[in-house]
């Protein structure tokens, strides 16, 4: 027995709830077919539906035949109840769409066929309500053809509904039917032609393909065509083949009238038993607003209930192709998979009107906050918002119908009255331009830093992630951490405090404390480091967009094309279609919001407004927005957009403007060499939902190169180091062409540290510990006596400064010694210093190379890869131990040939001038042979 999962799609009042209680009947499941009008539908379980008379909630009934088990959800017709409908959609094998004979095809019918080809669902159509005075079965099956699909083939028995008797069981499919369908596919169509036959198989095949769409004509209040239609299902569907391993998709959260909550999800592979340990997918992405300790959860499955209609059974076990209701799970979310399930994408379908939620003067708006986030659980579309700045709890919904259900809701669950304020636009934001953001977080024995790359994305594409930074800059778990604080958080803008989007974050760079940095830092620091960055870049206001499909008389077309060009709107082309004119286009949906009463007042309730959300544009009157709604970035203390630093054992704060100045990383690129304004133009030009900018993917370019620096030569490969620095991360923003100038590169290193050349002034700065312990020879020493070791080197550097003629800093750790205080000496013609309690020598160094980085040429000499890449981004030149020990060792030898260059042009000795002869006999008296 196959089993099935088929949802049933429908704009509102086209007859969907009274076709699901005919084919409850028809399977045996009800034994009075309900109606929705008399409030007694099987499928409307909840008195707000009974009184409006529309489906709100999705549900679920189970009708069994001799060969088929199905699962039938029907789900919300309503356009403000579309996201209800949409999640709906992720766990269906089949889906049913119904349409009104009356009104044909509507705009919410296109966005629901629209809907069904994102996911894939093979469809059958049901044309409704044939049996009223008007409807036309060839005009409606072109319009199918036309507006949805060509391949929509009519499956039906006869073109006028209420000419003969059209239910049977032995109904078989026309030549002319089987023509149809055989020209869907040409390997089908040779196979027709030679045969005259088209398999079952072969029917089924197509519509899982999605090749062709049964349609089917009639009347499921006079049970007209609707035993025709449920026979077609039963024989041209087939089950999916579905995996062994345990698997679900949870597409609803709800609560049963003791409170108990309810995890809908449908079993995708496997099955699923009472008591089995349930955890999250920690392959799936995080939800906006869900942080990463909140994702992961272990809990059991208490109950399986099988609903159908407000009833339910439970069962041990749910095998593959159930849908079932699991009590027990207190962390689950719409979208989430479980197993091997992946999660969902996001609804395409998102409110689009903002409302305050008015409460009484007795109503503390914190606990009716979280009392509100539990529908917000149900309904993840329904966004309850908390507006700090004002103290105001705000929703975002569809539309009006929606608040009226709100508002019975919250009175029904909470016992509290509230109104809703006037309804207001939801915005979103996004950036013209590439900008670095800078976040850095550093109180007392915490630290963090993260540098962010905020660039333009294609509109609609949300915001995405990736980094371009190498490992050997900050750890891989440092890097997976940032992008999940990235991805956990809706962020929002700067100009109004709207949502962002259409953007691509990159980790550039970023650094962590091997001792004090915790988890939370980074969060503190990656949410600083977007606010930083979007405060210096230019932002752009994002409003939504209708695609409007508007039918008035002929005669007021006019009128019609005047009020859309008002409205800043764009049409194409009128299309004439007898008495009535057909204006299709977009228009803001601040603009368009209210039309459809002035519609129907001058049209005289003849005209229809068709809308549907095409997507978001720049607003065209930003600055009026921005004012009106005068959010200011600075007094939102949840968003900050500073960064906190540490000095003198006390963090401080340092706005945005001037955490350049504090910072301790170069990210290395340059913006500057960015073409802006091409970013700018794109954005711009966009000015109608759903056109591409066409970007250059810096992210990608980055991230293409990433490198590994453990430089290990001397100062003759400097200049060769520093090109592959820059061609990865950038040209560096200091101005190092006067450092540059400074070397002059020769075949002998010695050269450039000759006694009495001029020269500007130079540091170098020597990690005494990392050196000791990578020369062979103070690595033993130190092992017998570690203060000989470093007398030893200290030693050393004072020849080599004698000749180098630069200010040598030696720098030994003191951080573990307790209460130690940062020590300086003076060592011959060096400075040695020991560190303070609590700082390590690379602390030190990387703080002077700050300091004095940006004056005078400084030279680190270490083996740390890490330590390298940091001061490289700090302007510095690097040197490893064993590239300075070869220096030292250069330098001593060319010393040594030059002292006896001098002495032999300097002096004139006594045996110069003897001859050879004479030479050989001095040497053999010196040595004894000759007496």
């Amino acid at each position: 027995m196959k089993k099935l999962v088929i949802g049933i799609l429908a704009h509102v009042d086209a007859g969907k709830t009274t076709l699901s209680e005919e084919l409850l009947y028809l399977c045996g499941e009800i034994r009075k077919i309900g109606r929705v009008d008399h409030g007694d539908a099987f499928l409307d379980t909840y008195e707000l539906e009974k009184e409006r008379g529309i489906t709100i909630f999705s549900k679920q009934a189970l009708l069994k035949t001799e060969n088929m088990e199905v699962t039938l959800l029907d789900t919300p017709g309503h356009v403000d109840f579309s996201a209800e409908m949409e999640r709906t959609l992720q766990v269906l094998d089949y889906a049913i769409l119904v349409i009104n004979g009356m009104d044909g095809v509507q705009s919410h019918t296109m966005t629901l066929w629209r809907l069904l080809e994102r996911y894939q669902i093979p469809t059958f159509l049901f044309v409704n309500k044939m049996d009223q005075q008007g409807t036309d079965h060839d005009a409606l099956l072109n319009e199918l053809k036309q507006h949805l699909d060509e391949n929509c083939v009519d499956f039906g028995r006869a073109k006028d509904i209420n000419s003969e008797d059209t239910d049977s069981d032995t109904y078989e499919l026309t030549p002319e039917q089987l023509e149809n369908i055989a020209v869907c596919e040409e390997d089908l169509l040779e196979t027709y032609l030679e045969t005259d036959i088209v398999e079952d198989r072969d029917i089924a095949r197509l519509i899982v393909q999605r090749k062709i769409f049964p349609c089917y004509f009639g009347s499921a209040l006079k049970e007209k065509g609707v035993k025709d239609f449920w026979n077609g299902v039963q024989k041209y569907t087939t089950e999916p083949k579905r995996p062994t391993e345990f698997g679900a998709k949870v597409f609803k959260i709800a609560r049963d009238e003791q409170g108990n909550r309810l995890t809908y999800m449908k079993i995708t592979g496997g099955s699923l038993k009472v008591k089995t340990l349930l955890s999250s997918n920690s392959n799936g992405q995080i939800l906006p607003g869900r942080k990463a300790e909140e994702a992961a959860w272990e809990e059991k499955a208490d109950q399986i209930r099988l609903y159908s209609g407000a009833k339910y059974e439970l069962t041990s076990e749910a095998e593959a192709g159930t849908v079932c209701a699991v009590t027990g799970l207190t962390r689950t979310y719409p979208g989430e998979g479980l197993g091997i399930e992946q999660e969902s994408e996001l609804p395409i379908l998102e409110p689009v009107l903002n409302y305050q939620i008015i409460l009484p003067d007795d109503c503390d708006p914190h606990q009716m906050l979280q009392k509100l986030r539990q529908l917000e659980e149900e309904e993840p579309q329904l966004h309850i918002l908390w507006d700090s700045q004002f103290s105001e709890i705000h929703a975002q919904l569809m539309g009006e119908v929606q608040i009226e259900i709100l508002k019975k809701l919250i009175w029904d669950r909470f016992h509290v009255a509230v109104e809703f304020g006037a309804g207001s636009i939801v915005y979103k934001e996004t950036v013209a331009e590439p900008v670095e953001g800078v976040g850095h977080f550093e109180p007392l024995r915490h630290y963090a830093e993260v540098h962010l790359l905020i660039e333009p994305g294609e509109p609609g594409s949300g915001c995405q992630f990736f980094t371009a930074c190498s490992e050997d800059v900050l750890a891989r778990n440092w890097q997976r951490l940032i992008l999940t604080h990235l991805e956990e958080k809706e962020h929002i803008g700067v100009l109004t405090g709207s949502p962002l989007t259409d953007v691509q974050i990159t980790i550039l760079t970023g650094r962590a404390h091997a001792k004090h940095t915790e988890g939370g830092d980074f969060r503190q620091a990656t949410y600083r480091a977007v606010r930083q960055g979007l405060r210096k870049a230019r932002n752009i206001l994002l409003e939504p967009y209708y695609e409007f499909r508007l039918e008035v008389p002929a005669e007021m077309i006019g009128r019609a094309m005047a009020d859309v060009q008002k409205m800043q709107g764009t049409f194409d082309a009128p299309e004439v279609e007898g008495e009535t004119a057909i204006l299709k286009g977009t228009a803001a949906v601040a603009q368009m919001r209210d039309y459809q009463k002035e519609v129907v007042s001058y049209t005289h309730g003849t005209g229809k407004l068709f809308c549907s959300l095409k997507g978001y544009a720049p607003c065209k009157n930003q600055d009026e927005v921005v004012q009106n709604i005068g959010y200011d970035p600075e007094a939102d203390l949840e968003n900050p957009t500073g960064s906190v630093f540490c000095a003198h054992g006390a963090g401080f704060v340092v706005p945005w403007d001037q955490v350049e100045a504090y910072m301790h990383l170069q990210s290395g690129v340059d913006m500057d060499e960015l073409d802006s304004e091409s970013w700018y133009e794109d954005v711009e030009s966009a000015q109608n939902p759903g056109t591409a900018v066409d970007n250059a993917n810096i992210s990608r370019n980055i991230s293409g190169k990433n490198g590994k620096f453990s430089y290990s030569g001397s100062y003759e490969e400097e200049e060769e180091l520093q090109a592959i620095f820059e061609r990865t991360f950038g040209p560096m923003k200091r101005d190092r062409t006067a450092f540059q100038k400074k070397t002059v590169h020769s075949s002998t290193p010695a050269t450039r540290y000759r006694a009495g050349k001029p020269r500007q002034e130079e540091y170098l700065l020597v990690d005494g510990y990392n050196i000791i312990f990578s020369w062979e020879e103070l690595n033993e020493l130190a092992k017998e006596n570690i203060h000989a070791a470093c007398d030893k080197l200290m030693d050393i550097l004072s020849n080599y400064q004698g000749y180098r003629k630069c200010t040598l800093i030696l720098v030994f750790d003191a951080y573990k010694v307790e209460g130690h205080v940062e020590e300086i000496i003076t060592y011959h013609n060096i400075y040695v210093v020991y560190t303070k309690e609590a700082e390590t020598a690379d602390q030190y160094i990387e703080k002077t190379v700050h300091r004095i980085g940006r004056q005078y040429q400084v030279t680190v000499a270490t083996s740390d890869g890490l330590e390298q890449v940091i001061i490289m981004g700090q302007g510095a030149h690097r040197i490893s131990a064993q590239g300075l020990k070869k220096e030292i060792e250069d330098t001593e030898k060319t010393a040594r040939e030059e002292w006896h260059q001098r002495r032999q042009s300097s002096k004139t000795y006594l045996f110069d001038h003897m001859s050879e002869e004479m030479q050989e006999q001095m040497e053999k008296i010196r040595l004894g042979e000759n007496k």
